[in-house]
């Protein structure tokens, strides 16, 4: 039975209640794991967002958002950015965070696009490859600055995923971490859509048990401490198993009125 991957309570209709409801939700799993609420991050995947949800959710507050795809992130980003200059220009201005937004590059990465990517984002997620690690190193180098990733890794075995296999991630995370500007904070996984519960969180915990592996032998130079896991359907089993970044779209923003292929990125 596909236990975690079948959304059985209606969603409530407004944006609110459902973000109220999400964050609920974190923060019961992180407490039933043990774990502070504060300590998780949620990635709102704004992939299907319309425009004004995520000024909305701006407004309320959040703060950390994902796109899977490198035009939506640029095009997301400078929406976000031109609003919120506006904001701070109008009267009652200061009910709007000036805190920054930040934006997670969540999805593939090819290696043509990367530079745009660096631009905009604080976290990419999803490096999975010696070749789009040294490309980044070399944006980074340009910039003279820093670039933090996570190295993604295939957890669930799928020919169709993408991720560094298993047995290679560590030597893959030994390379990345001598490059002088890309900093490795952690992994990423995704469970299969078609998962049962059992199965999605041996997932997590195959990821987990790998990151904690990676902290021992010192890789991140004691900055390895994000392990991203769980998108609408399998959050809470992702908190369970470690989790403390979250990637969260339908659940917050609601169902897509026309989408596109699933690609299976939130």
């Amino acid at each position: 039975m596909p236990g975690v991957k079948v959304e059985s309570k209606l969603q409530p209709d407004s944006l609110q209640e459902r973000y109220a409801l999400v964050k609920d939700r974190v923060a019961a799993a992180a407490r039933s794991a043990g774990r502070s609420p504060e300590s998780i991050i949620l990635v709102a995947v704004t992939k299907f967002a319309e425009p004004d949800q995520v000024r909305t959710l701006v407004e309320m507050g959040h703060r950390d958002f994902g796109e899977n795809r490198v035009q939506h992130l640029i095009q997301q980003a400078a929406m976000v950015e031109e609003f919120l200059a506006r904001a701070r220009m109008l009267p009652g201005a200061a009910k709007v965070s000036s805190e920054p937004v930040r934006w997670h590059m969540i999805g593939h990465l090819q290696r043509n696009k990367a530079r745009k990517v660096v631009e905009f984002a604080r976290l990419i997620h999803s490096v999975d490859s010696l070749r789009l690690a040294e490309e980044l190193q070399q944006i980074a180098l340009r910039r003279e600055h820093s670039i933090e990733v996570l190295l993604q890794v295939n957890c669930s075995g799928e020919r169709s995923k993408f991720g560094c296999p298993v047995p290679a991630a560590i030597a893959l995370a030994e390379q990345i971490d001598t490059m002088l500007n890309v900093r490795v904070r952690g992994l990423m996984t995704m469970a299969a859509l078609d998962a049962d519960e059992a199965e999605t969180r041996a997932t997590f915990a195959r990821c987990r048990e790998l990151f904690e592996e990676m902290k021992k032998i010192g890789i991140g130079e004691g900055r390895f401490d994000l392990l991203s896991m769980g998108m609408t359907n399998d959050f809470e089993p992702a908190i369970a198993e470690g989790a403390n970044i979250v990637r969260i779209g339908t659940a917050i923003f609601g169902a897509p009125k026309n989408p596109p292929p699933e690609d299976d990125e939130e």
